[in-house]
């Protein structure tokens, strides 16, 4: 069969690998000039920098055997994590139980119910007994007030603003879970031994270049810079998709259509879902009830270092910023023509006022927080500049979520969807997308042989 993919994004790369592999014709078109969706890369010091910080788990299987499938399994390097909280002005290494021990903006009490908490969610594997329930709640019962207010409440608030309250537990579950799966060994369920996050050499664009030359050597057409303008229906089902942009107007014919696109990219493509009937309907209010906060990161070349911490998460509920993420504390200098960088990253709510400020602007607004981190920090010390946005950044993932997740196949025979919101129970991340996309690819596969209803 043809299948056509909207979206050279990791889902998008992964479906079509996965699809050329058995044997089938795919054609993907993305919107924008390259491939690669939230792992694009750019240049700094004649090295290669994701546009928004990435690394693996030890749990990421998906991703590893993908990058050992493609030849790249050398370059991957494990890494002992060094992380940190950072809370009125002071930075607080947190790498194992002592540190948690000294964190000296709880009282002790409140630090051994913090590793408690975290020990049991370690432990804990059913996590479909938390559907339903409030990461809020959950956390306060269990680390009391002065956890939940000096810890997990300012980060619930940065990341999610005004849905931080409904916030599902299964998603601060997942986020728990995942950070101890990557610790290897060690006594009390790994809560004594240390973190590893893993790196592809030469950044994960390196992945992404190699999926598109994967793909284009089984015979898949993959072009960038092409926007998909529509779903194209005829007698009810998906048969291609009219091209826009320079070519607008084209018709590319297929047994099957898979988005890769955030749903109201989704919504617009296909016109008239709603008047589908009840499943139509049905199926685009689910694809309405999906809210996003935008994601913000601006990328810093700096002179010299800020902090030791390769990540370091921001506590204090008025900073501007959730993390400082310095990549060079993870990867050295030498990888980017000695420049130590830095991201610094924000989720906002749409209407936020930080949407529409410009890289100097929000850099004036970071400044003194930047400070905060290093009090020696001076603005002389950045010799370059980046920001980038993603208005699909980070899905809502609220009490009821997992009761609004839209299935893969869409009402419409023939046309299925792959997206970030449907990840759940997992967060976003290049693991999940790409289990995602080999996934829906089978799926696809499985409908056209007749074995499910398509």
């Amino acid at each position: 069969m043809k299948v056509v993919i909207i979206g050279g994004g990791v889902a998008g790369l992964a479906a079509a690998y996965e699809l050329l592999g058995r044997g089938h014709e795919v054609a993907l078109y993305e919107a924008s000039p390259e491939f690669g969706g939230q792992v694009r890369t750019f240049e700094i010091g004649g090295g290669r920098l994701e546009i928004f910080y990435h690394h693996l788990f030890r749990s990421d299987t998906d991703a590893v055997a993908m990058i050992e499938e493609l030849g790249l399994g050398d370059d991957l390097a494990w890494i002992d994590s060094n992380v940190g909280l950072h809370a009125a002005g002071k930075n607080y290494p947190f790498v194992g139980p002592v540190d948690l021990l000294k964190f000296d903006r709880v009282s002790l009490i409140t630090r051994v119910r913090l590793g408690l908490t975290a020990l049991w969610l370690r432990r804990f594997k059913d996590w479909k007994q938390y559907e339903g329930k409030r990461a809020s709640a959950w956390i306060r019962s269990r680390v009391g007030r002065e956890g939940y207010e000096r810890v997990w409440g300012p980060l619930l608030r940065a990341k999610f603003g005004e849905h931080a309250e409904d916030v599902s537990l299964v998603w601060f579950w997942g986020k728990i879970h995942l950070r101890f799966a990557s610790r290897q060994g060690g006594r009390l369920g790994g809560l004594l031994a240390k973190e590893q996050l893993g790196y592809l050499r030469g950044s994960f664009g390196r992945l992404m270049d190699a999926l598109v030359a994967a793909n284009r050597a089984r015979g898949g057409t993959l072009e960038a810079g092409v926007p998909v303008e529509r779903v194209l229906i005829e007698d009810g089902r998906a048969v291609g998709v009219v091209l826009g942009g320079a070519r607008a107007g084209e018709e590319v014919r297929a047994d099957a259509v898979l988005a890769t696109t955030p749903s109201p990219l989704f919504q617009r493509i296909v016109p008239g879902l709603a008047d589908l009937g009840p499943e139509g309907a049905a199926y685009a209010r689910l694809l309405e009830s999906v809210q996003y906060q935008w994601a913000t990161v601006m990328v810093l070349a700096l002179d010299r270092q800020l902090s030791p911490i390769y990540w370091l998460t921001m506590t204090d509920d008025d900073a501007p910023f959730v993390v400082a993420v310095e990549q060079s504390n993870f990867m050295p200098p030498s990888t980017y023509g000695g420049a130590h960088v830095l991201y610094l990253s924000d989720y906002m709510s749409p209407g936020d006022p930080m949407v529409e400020m410009t890289a100097e602007q929000l850099l004036d607004l970071y400044e003194p927080w930047i400070r905060r981190i290093n009090p020696a920090f001076e603005r002389s010390w950045v010799t370059g500049t980046w920001l980038y946005r993603d208005r699909a950044g980070q899905p809502v993932v609220h009490s009821r979520y997992h009761e609004t997740i839209p299935p893969h196949r869409t009402p419409v025979p023939g046309l299925y969807l792959a997206n970030t919101t449907q990840v759940y129970p997992e967060d976003r991340g290049q693991n999940y997308s790409i289990r995602m996309g080999r996934r829906v690819a089978r799926l696809i596969e499985d409908d056209r042989a007749g074995q499910r209803p398509g």
